[in-house]
């Protein structure tokens, strides 16, 4: 008689703690509504989502108790806990939307924008001053009656080197002068293999210039490894030094105003013969500067480009584009020009 009473109540205990369980997951539906509903932003929100689905809420305390369930009942237990919890999220989720919408509205509300109000125009950009100058440059020779031509930046040695009279021991041709890329070729060291490509495709008479990059190991306030050049030369009949002055001081009265200080002084090029290098005073260095080199074409080098010199002569003249913008716009320091800094550049 002892026992039964007993017995009784072990096999009722389980029973008693799943539908206690059961009772008590339905029971939060209805307060996790209300609590949800009265939260008035998202930081409530979130502290309601801790307490009733943190790993210390009220949702884990019942998965925690499901250990007294037996094997049986466990199951059963989990799948009313997982339902109640899904519901959960789907209050918490709608809740949630509606806070970031009213979050949203008031933000658009307070971020409107008058249209009446003036707009602010972007920045422009405007062109580097190489190529200012270069097309300025370019514009004072098609007005002289110059045809623009180009040629490649990767040259052979011959149009580079030996099309202009340069030997093969001359020290233009050095590993620490010149850059080469692969047997024969290299970064071409000025634009005058486009006086020859000219040649070759032209018939005289004929005026050209070409501008473009060219190469060089050189580094410095007055030097750059990498710079603009331009080349221009005239060939017909009777061509004389003259002729070749006489441009040249209009180009660069054309460019520096007619109180341009310019000097000329007796020099020597491969290509050219007689030779002259021109200076133009740099008020921004206090001194005399290099601007181009020129002269008489070398009789080799229009033989070279299929010109008859004894039925033709020419001048030719190779300036740096570089130090002219530094000139034109008082630049002390060649590098200033590649350094891409917005504050310098804007100035142009």
């Amino acid at each position: 008689m002892s026992d039964g009473p007993e017995t009784a109540t072990t096999e009722a205990a389980p029973g008693g703690e799943l539908k206690a369980l059961i009772a008590e997951a339905r029971a939060l539906l209805a307060p996790a509504k209300e609590a949800f509903s009265g939260a008035n932003d998202l930081k409530q929100l979130e502290d309601l989502r801790l307490e009733y689905i943190g790993k210390k809420g009220k949702l884990s305390g019942l998965n925690r108790r499901m250990g007294k369930l037996s094997a049986d009942e466990k199951p059963i237990a989990g799948k009313v806990i997982n339902e109640h919890k899904a519901q959960i999220l789907d209050l918490l989720k709608s809740r949630k939307e509606q806070l970031e919408m009213k979050a949203l509205s008031q933000q658009l509300s307070g971020e409107r924008i008058d249209v009446t109000l003036p707009g602010v125009r972007p920045a422009r950009g405007s062109l580097h001053p190489v190529e200012q100058v270069t097309q300025e440059i370019l514009g004072i020779f098609r007005d002289l009656g110059f045809h623009v031509e180009e040629g490649p930046e990767i040259e052979n040695e011959w149009f580079n080197f030996d099309a202009l009279n340069m030997p093969d021991n001359h020290p233009a041709r050095d590993m620490q002068d010149t850059l080469y890329t692969e047997r024969g070729h290299v970064l071409r060291t000025h634009t005058s293999p486009v006086q020859i490509r000219s040649m070759k495709k032209l018939d005289p008479p004929m005026a050209v210039v070409a501008a473009g990059k060219v190469y060089r190991h050189d580094s410095d306030a007055t030097h750059s490894p990498m710079f603009h050049q331009m080349e221009g030369f005239l060939i017909d009949e009777d061509v004389s030094f003259g002729h070749l002055k006489g441009v040249l001081h209009e180009f660069l009265r054309a460019l520096y105003g007619a109180d341009v200080k310019l000097r000329f002084r007796p020099s020597f090029f491969p290509f050219t013969e007689p030779s002259a290098e021109v200076d133009v005073w740099w008020e921004a260095g206090n001194k005399w500067l290099e601007v181009l080199g020129s002269g008489m074409i070398h009789p080799n080098v229009l033989e070279n480009g299929g010109i008859d010199p004894e039925n033709f002569s020419g001048f030719a003249f190779g300036l740096g584009i570089d130090r002219l913008a530094c000139i034109k716009f008082q630049i002390p320091d060649i590098r200033l020009l590649y350094e891409n800094d917005v504050r310098f550049l804007r100035q142009f």
